[in-house]
């Protein structure tokens, strides 16, 4: 990755204007760059990145620009290392600047998920490869014989590829080159991946999707952000497929973000069959080297077409043309620990800054994002049928008022029926649960002890398979005892209410023939999830029990009926996006029955059938959910017409963080339409022993809420101790 000498000329110009003395943003949390000197001879660049002293080691950093302030030279350390990389664009620096300020983070922080490892920024070592000479081995054994017979084609092969293509040993190989009847060659390293080809294999669109696509393709030049808004099962994915081909065709770059990791596999098959090749992948589950080559690719540009998790919006891309979000409406991009940003609105930041496009895919927009289409600052794509033959499932809901199930039962009669008749027909069944392990709380019904985390407001969930009582926000777990712990009653514990686990139980006794796979996240690892998901839809299984794991991006032919066993679990919360997350997963749930030719049906098992999510499933009128919803957030002045920031304070002992959020908010600066809410218990008021009191404060929409409370903080009483003040802008999550 060496500029190229017109780049250089530039480069020189701008560090011309910078000097001898230069801004460097390091990856630690610090408000702001620290001033270097840069020795004689090196050259760098706003954007450059290096390696510099800090305080007793040495840390990887970028330059910044110049200083603000003048400092001596003598008082100045050393910029230690230029590494020989292109420098991170103007526009990912000037992303980060706005993600810090947006979100309260420090600026090194957030240039931490932008900046990796120095072996990233080390040159890849070239392969060493064989290939013959023309020399024939006086001792010619069948082995030898094998590898010269692979090696006639004039090629230099790897090491691996050539003991796999002979099948000997690797000392059969170093024998052959020490009588010199081959020779060692080095080659520059394989790209990461291949550049995929954008007219491989175009997809054949039914007219409402080219109708679609021609509506993408009619936006101004640059920056602009499309909702493209679809049925489950009506081609979405293809759809901005062909979008990401027009930006390859154009010499740009796309990213691809995608929610779950465990969507990824399924994901990478579509993409190989529509452009030949697999994209760079980027998630958790990749290799530090892996990772390593990825980044490089996308700064070098050898890189085209990235997909990845949430953290891949801060690649290293100088030509992003394009950046997707499927399932734009799940929490999981909303990173919620270290710098709490929103993928979604942060992807629309760096298209703006980037003059890229940005397409929202989803069946169930975000509120925010369905505003925005309203409102005409998003060009609205609508896709209303789906795809080929498949018809949308007919909903229904179960009264569980009046129809629920026996005792020590949790599926309906009707439901149960259904089930019956669908695995007799050799279709598939899913029952969703949203809810992990055998029982959400574990009682003694001697003396009514409640087994809870010692480290959290919160039960132990009983996970059956594993014989274990786990804290679900810890991590912390134990065996199921034999007898209490308070009172030492012998098997007096019973299980309250039910998990998947529970279901899988009861689903094993009235269905016993039924070929059965219980999925949720903790059940494996992201590999072994994706094999389950292979097998169902390959039909090896009949009734497949699962979490919001199985909810979404997942397209089973043979599965024509869905039960979710208690649709009204989202709606128990105090959470002001209660509604939308449960009219979200219930929607995308229920979507997964009748994908292909067969008809398909959605049983919800509910309490309240008249509330408005329940209706609006039952009518399949999206249009008077989001009326509703918008109506009700607007009356309360809850986003997108207003604007919520949470503050969680958190210390050792209860006493300390609740008397200093006290003393937090009497320092709160007055403002107009600003309201203040608390101090008060958070919902889960400890977590890893650690008691959490929160602060929620309300804007008007326009209101500059960042500046706010930054100014107030500043203002307030400073942190000491181990008390811990932690700034969510926007919250998806209230607990």
């Amino acid at each position: 990755m060496v500029c190229s000498g017109a780049a250089r000329n530039g480069f020189k110009g701008l560090m011309d204007e910078l000097g001898d003395i230069v801004a460097v943003m390091v990856g630690v949390a610090v408000d702001g760059p620290y001033s270097y000197r840069v020795p004689a001879g090196m050259q760098v660049v706003r954007g450059s990145v290096v390696m510099v002293p800090l305080g007793p080691r040495s840390t990887l950093g970028v330059v910044w620009g110049a200083p603000k302030d003048k400092v001596a030279h003598n008082r100045l350390k050393d910029i230690t290392r230029a590494y020989d990389v292109p420098p991170l664009s103007d526009e990912l620096l000037r992303l980060i600047d706005w993600v810090s300020r947006y979100t309260l983070a420090a600026p090194g922080m957030v240039l931490r998920a932008a900046l990796r490892s120095h072996e990233a920024l080390e040159p890849e070592k070239p392969v060493t490869a064989y290939r013959t000479t023309g020399t024939i081995p006086e001792r010619m054994t069948g082995a030898r014989e094998r590898v010269l017979d692979v090696v006639m084609d004039g090629m230099a092969w790897a090491k691996p590829a050539l003991v796999g293509a002979s099948g000997v040993s690797p000392s059969v190989i170093e024998g052959l080159v020490k009588v010199g009847a081959l020779e060692q060659v080095s080659l520059p390293p394989p790209p990461v991946v291949q550049a995929p080809d954008p007219d491989f294999r175009p997809m054949v669109l039914n007219a409402e999707q080219q109708a679609g696509l021609d509506q993408f393709r009619a936006m101004a030049e640059g920056f602009g952000v499309a909702l493209l808004d679809g049925v489950t099962g009506g081609g979405k994915t293809e759809v901005f497929f062909e979008a990401v081909a027009d930006t390859l065709r154009a010499g740009k770059q796309a990213v691809i973000l995608l929610p779950e990791i465990a969507l990824t596999h399924t994901f990478l098959e579509r993409f190989t069959k529509r452009f030949g090749v697999r994209p760079a992948e980027w998630h958790s589950d990749m290799t530090p080297v892996q990772r390593a080559r990825v980044w490089r690719g996308v700064m070098s540009g050898q890189v085209r077409a990235v997909v990845g998790a949430r953290s891949a919006l801060f690649l290293p891309f100088h030509e992003l043309g394009l950046l997707v979000l499927d399932e734009e409406h799940d929490g999981a991009f909303k990173q919620s620990d270290g710098v709490n940003y929103h993928a979604r609105d942060m992807a629309v930041v760096r298209a703006n800054l980037a003059g890229a496009k940005v397409i929202l895919s989803s069946a169930t927009p975000s509120v925010e994002s369905r505003n925005n289409a309203n409102l005409g600052k998003y060009t609205h794509i609508r896709l209303e049928s789906r795809f080929a033959d498949a018809q949308m499932p007919d909903i229904r809901s179960i009264d569980m008022r009046a129809e629920g199930p026996e005792k020590g039962q949790w599926i309906a009669p009707e439901l149960a029926r259904e089930i019956f008749a669908t695995l007799d027909r050799g279709e598939q069944v899913l029952l969703f649960l949203n809810r992990r392990g055998y029982a959400p709380m574990t009682l003694c019904r001697a003396c009514g002890h409640q087994y809870q985390c010692p480290d959290c407001a919160s039960w132990l969930v009983e996970h059956r398979f594993r014989g274990v009582l786990m804290c679900h926000h810890c991590g912390h777990e134990m065996k199921k005892p034999e007898s209490c712990g308070q009172c030492g009653a012998a098997e007096s514990l019973v299980p309250i209410g039910p998990g998947i686990e529970r279901i899988a139980e009861e689903a094993a006794e009235r269905f016993p023939d039924a070929r059965r796979v219980v999925l949720s996240s903790d059940m494996g690892s992201n590999a072994q999830i994706r094999d389950r998901f292979s097998e169902i839809e390959r039909g090896e299984y009949d009734l497949i029990i699962g979490t919001q794991l199985v909810a979404k991006g997942h397209h089973f032919e043979k599965l024509t009926l869905v039960g979710v066993l208690d649709a009204d679990l989202g709606l128990a919360h105090g959470d002001p996006r209660a509604a939308e997350k449960t009219y979200q997963i219930l929607t995308q749930v229920a979507g997964r029955a009748g994908r292909a030719a067969k008809s398909g049906r959605a049983y919800l098992q509910t309490y309240h059938p008249d509330h408005p999510v329940m209706q609006a499933m039952m009518r399949d009128d999206s249009e008077a959910f989001y009326a509703h919803e918008l109506e009700v957030r607007e009356q309360g002045g809850l986003p997108p017409f207003g604007r919520l920031a949470a503050l969680i304070i958190s210390a050792n002992e209860h006493e300390v963080a609740f008397g200093f959020a006290r003393r937090l908010l009497a320092a709160a600066p007055m403002a107009e339409g600003v309201k203040l809410f608390g101090p008060a218990d958070a919902p889960v008021s400890m977590v890893r022993g650690r008691h959490r009191v929160r602060l929620l404060v309300q804007s008007p929409k326009d209101f500059d809420l960042s500046g706010y409370v930054r100014f107030w903080l500043q203002a307030g009483e400073k942190v000491t101790g181990n008390l811990r003040v932690q700034v969510d802008i926007d919250p998806m999550s209230f607990y």
